[in-house]
């Protein structure tokens, strides 16, 4: 079953393949890409200043705690 956040994003591409023009149609997925990778950082850099460890945000995705680091921690410092 999926949570009530897939089921909106499921929506939300769904919204995006509707689009008829195909160069609008990559232009909306490329900005939402855009906006949800912003979210994903803003996320990382909310987590870490609350304390969450680099291993549990790396064990999310499949990373230790070094490769967590390697990933955000230069991304979220600009953010």
């Amino acid at each position: 079953m999926q949570s009530p956040q897939a089921k909106r994003l499921d929506k939300a591409a769904e919204a995006i393949s509707t689009i008829k023009d195909p160069l609008a149609r990559l232009a909306a997925a490329r900005e939402a890409r855009e906006m949800f990778e912003q979210l994903k950082l803003e996320q990382v850099k909310r987590l870490r200043r609350e304390g969450t460890t680099w291993s549990k945000i790396g064990a999310l995705y499949g990373l230790t705690k070094q490769g967590a680091q390697q990933r955000f921690k230069s991304r979220i410092e600009s953010v």
